[in-house]
C-alpha cells in the first residue's frame, strides 16, 4: 500500500479528535492506502509534519481543515515534486470548490486515493506562499480586531467578524500606495487592496470563484477613493454583474506586481492569515508550482 501523510488542522470546523483519526484510518485504508496521521494544533505543527514527511521520503502529503490550513501544508510541497491532497474540512474552502475537489469527507479520501494530478499555480508575496488572494487595507485590519475580540471577549468567530466589519467601517482608513504592474506605474489611495492568485470572477453570484488556477497570472482588484457609500454600490454591481463597468475600480492581470507604500510595515493578508511585512510588497505567480489530486474528468 502506498503510505500518505495527513495532516488534521485539530481546530478546524468545530474541532477535531482521536475519534477523526480512527475513521480517517479506517477510510484510508480501504480506499488503498496506508495513512500517517498527524493531528495539528498550530500552524507551525503543521509545517513541521510536512517537512518531516518530505524528509521521510513521502511523495503524497494531504491537509485536513480550511484554507488555512491547506496553505500551510502546500507551501511545504511547493516546487518539492511531491502530490497534494486536500480534505475541505474548513468553512468556506475556497481551493477545493474551485478545483472541483467534493466537500464531503468520503469523496474527498477517494480523489486523493484515485485522483488525477493537477498541476496549478501558487502565488508569492515577499516569500510567503497563497493559493487564494493576499489583501491590504480593511481585510488585515477586519482580521486583526476579529481574532483579539474572539481571544479577549471570548465570541464567536461570525459575531466577531461582524463587530470588526462595522469597526473597521467607521474607522474607515485609507492606503497609499504606488503599484508598478507591467512596466506602468499607477498611484492610489484606497481603502482595500485584493491580489488574487489567477483571476477571480468579481461579478454575478460567483464572486469570488476562478475558472482556472493555472494561467500563470496574478488579478489585481484596487478601488479608488470610495466613501463607505461607494463601498456598497461597488457591492451592488457586483451583484447586477456590473463590476467591470463600475467607475473608480481597477481590474488588472499580470505576473509579478510591486507595491510601493510610506509605511515601514503593512499588516498583509495570505489566504486568510496575517502577517506584518515591509515594503515594497514583491508579488508573483508561480506557474505550475504545486502538484494536487483532483477527481478525474
Amino acid at each position: 500500500m502506498r503510505e500518505i501523510a495527513v495532516i488534521i488542522n485539530a481546530g478546524a470546523g468545530l474541532g477535531h479528535d482521536s475519534s477523526l483519526v480512527n475513521e480517517l484510518q479506517r477510510k484510508f485504508g480501504a480506499a488503498g492506502l496506508a495513512p500517517r496521521i498527524t493531528l495539528a494544533h498550530s500552524g507551525d505543527e503543521m509545517i513541521e509534519a510536512a517537512r518531516q514527511a518530505l524528509a521521510d521520503g513521502i511523495r503524497l502529503v494531504a491537509a485536513g481543515g480550511g484554507d488555512g490550513t491547506i496553505n500551510c501544508v502546500a507551501s511545504v510541497l511547493v516546487d518539492s515534486g511531491a502530490t497534494f491532497g486536500v480534505l475541505p474540512m474548513g468553512t468556506l474552502n475556497h481551493f477545493a470548490k474551485d478545483l472541483g475537489i467534493p466537500l464531503a469527507l468520503d469523496e474527498a479520501v477517494a480523489t486523493i486515493a484515485h485522483g488525477v494530478p493537477a498541476q496549478v499555480d501558487v502565488g508569492e508575496v515577499n516569500g510567503r506562499i497563497f493559493l487564494n488572494n493576499s489583501s491590504l487595507g480593511l481585510y488585515p485590519d477586519i482580521v486583526r480586531d476579529r481574532e483579539r475580540q474572539q481571544r479577549r471577549l471570548g465570541r464567536g468567530k461570525w459575531l466577531a467578524f461582524c463587530w470588526a466589519v462595522l469597526a473597521a467601517l467607521r474607522r474607515f482608513p485609507f492606503l497609499s500606495v504606488r503599484l508598478l504592474v507591467n512596466g506602468e506605474a499607477h498611484a492610489r489611495r484606497t481603502p482595500f487592496v485584493f491580489i488574487g492568485n489567477n483571476e477571480y470572477l468579481m461579478e454575478g453570484f460567483n464572486i469570488g470563484e476562478r475558472a482556472q488556477l493555472s494561467s500563470g497570472q496574478l488579478s489585481l482588484y484596487v478601488a479608488q477613493r470610495p466613501t463607505r457609500l461607494g463601498l456598497v454600490r461597488l457591492a451592488m454591481h457586483a451583484l447586477l454583474g456590473r463590476l467591470k463597468q463600475a467607475r473608480d475600480f481597477d481590474v488588472l492581470l499580470s505576473q509579478e506586481l510591486e507595491i510601493h507604500t510610506r509605511h515601514e510595515r503593512l499588516r498583509v493578508a495570505t489566504d486568510g492569515e496575517v502577517t506584518t511585512m515591509s515594503p515594497p510588497l514583491r508579488y508573483r505567480s508561480r506557474r505550475a508550482a504545486l502538484t494536487v489530486l483532483v477527481p478525474q474528468p
